[in-house]
């Protein structure tokens, strides 16, 4: 028998937004112990459109800062600062957004190796998901079909995905990554939540 399912509870993110590789372990946990009548599902964010442009010292120094940051405020959380001297960073998202898009259409189980893959090659490797033979190294990786993994992140399909996603989040009222909101038959309500402590998101949906 199926589930019933009441309500469901949406995942705001980019797999590029450091604030997301932090909250990462509380929404694993989140997703663990939500009740049988909620389901989960992630929405693309798309932090950063396009961009083929190097970017500026300001905001990798930015960056760098806000690494600093989260590595204070949310413990245990890591990142490989060889990335700024390795890499060539660009301020672009959208690649990597339709990426996770890309994988999930060859199985929707490939979804979350994607995300995953994604951050821990930015965060921990040093090697850039901006850069399409990044991606395409990752989609290896974790055994997609690399031919059509590429050919789909070309497509002006899985682009126009991609934009109905940062659309329906803005549409139910996002603002930033991560962001959680919980649809009921009553409408959308976002929920507050703790980098720590998931009990904070889990007591919101009872």
């Amino acid at each position: 028998m199926g589930r019933n399912i009441a309500a469901t509870l949406y995942y705001a993110h980019d797999p590029m937004c450091s604030w997301c590789w932090a909250f990462r372990p509380a929404w694993e946990r989140i997703t663990n112990r939500l009740p049988d009548t909620i389901q989960a599902r992630r929405i693309l964010g798309g932090l950063a459109p396009d961009s083929q442009e190097p970017m500026s010292m300001d905001m990798q120094h930015f960056l760098q800062e806000t690494w600093r940051n989260i590595e204070q405020r949310v413990p245990g959380t890591r990142f490989e600062y060889r990335f700024w001297q390795d890499c060539t960073p660009r301020r672009s998202t959208y690649p990597a957004c339709r990426a996770v898009i890309a994988a999930k259409s060859q199985a929707p189980e490939f979804e979350e190796p994607m995300i995953l893959a994604i951050q821990r090659a930015y965060y921990l490797q040093a090697r850039n998901p901006s850069d399409a033979g990044v991606l395409t190294e990752l989609a290896e990786e974790i055994g997609l079909d690399t031919e059509r993994f590429a050919f789909d992140c070309g497509t002006e399909q899985t682009h126009n995905r991609l934009m109905e996603e940062i659309a329906f989040g803005r549409a139910i009222g996002v603002q930033g990554f991560p962001s959680l909101v919980l649809r009921e038959s009553d409408g959308y309500r976002p929920l507050s939540y703790d980098y720590r402590d998931p009990e904070v998101v889990l007591s919101q949906l009872g």
